[in-house]
């Protein structure tokens, strides 16, 4: 592994319900580069997000995910969590009875302590959330407001965008980010996302669509198929299967 690779993924077999998903499939990532994983319904790419951030309802059979050069194969997800690892689902659920300041204080506060730091009060907080909230172009009035109760498709998006920002992840993965959004919330979650890129930070999107693409560029385009990926390429890869279908990479 080399210094700036902050994912290496080596062989990894995973199963639900006895039903084998991933089957042998290898990735590896580095600070600062911006992943997309593209691929047919059904062919991996959610277990694939999910079982890198954790999710207990997976069993890995073999291999092994290295984040930050630490085995974490068999690590719990809030353990992950503190570690850097952001997952953006791709259905967010609602929690009703929490309001979204409360969500993001004690999401944000949680790290804070797992990494032996100073937590913030609720009212220096609430001050920094809302310099950040204006960034995502939301008013102040979304953090009193339940977790994602009655919020629209763009609304939710924008809190999962909320949540990377907020938490600094050193990875984060985006899943089908770009679903249920007109163009105009596309364009804008598209360019907020784009604003948190840096060199020290690894994005991964896993999307059906070349059109959120267009917006977010990535360095390199990794395409799914029956639990493996079966072919890597750069950002024009997107523009070949939009107009010749995956079966052009066979």
């Amino acid at each position: 592994m080399n210094n700036k690779e902050i994912l290496n993924i080596q062989d990894l077999h995973v199963s639900i319900n006895n039903i084998e998903i991933l089957k042998g499939l290898n990735l590896s990532a580095q600070l600062g580069e911006v992943h997309a994983i593209m691929g047919k319904n059904g062919s991996g790419k959610s277990t694939l997000a999910k079982v890198i951030a954790g999710h207990p309802s997976y069993t890995v059979n073999r291999g092994n995910i290295f984040f930050n050069k630490e085995n974490i194969t068999f690590e719990e997800p809030e353990k992950r969590s503190h570690k850097g690892i952001f997952l953006a689902f791709q259905y967010p659920v609602e929690i009703p009875g929490v309001s979204n300041a409360d969500f993001l204080r004690l999401a944000y506060n949680s790290q804070k302590k797992a990494n032996n730091l100073s937590e913030i009060d609720p009212l220096s907080f609430f001050e920094f959330i809302s310099k950040k909230i204006q960034l995502i172009d939301l008013d102040t009035s979304f953090l009193n407001r339940n977790v994602n109760e009655g919020f629209s498709g763009g609304e939710k998006r924008k809190n999962e965008i909320l949540q990377m920002g907020l938490l600094n992840s050193k990875l984060s993965i985006l899943d089908e980010t770009d679903s249920g959004l007109d163009i105009d919330a596309l364009k804008t979650i598209s360019q907020q996302i784009n604003n948190l890129r840096s060199h020290n930070k690894t994005i991964i999107l896993i999307t059906h669509y070349q059109r959120l693409l267009e917006y977010i560029i990535p360095d390199y385009i990794h395409v799914m198929e029956d639990g493996k990926i079966i072919y890597t390429g750069d950002a024009n890869t997107a523009k070949d299967l939009e107009k010749y279908g995956y079966e052009y990479i066979n």
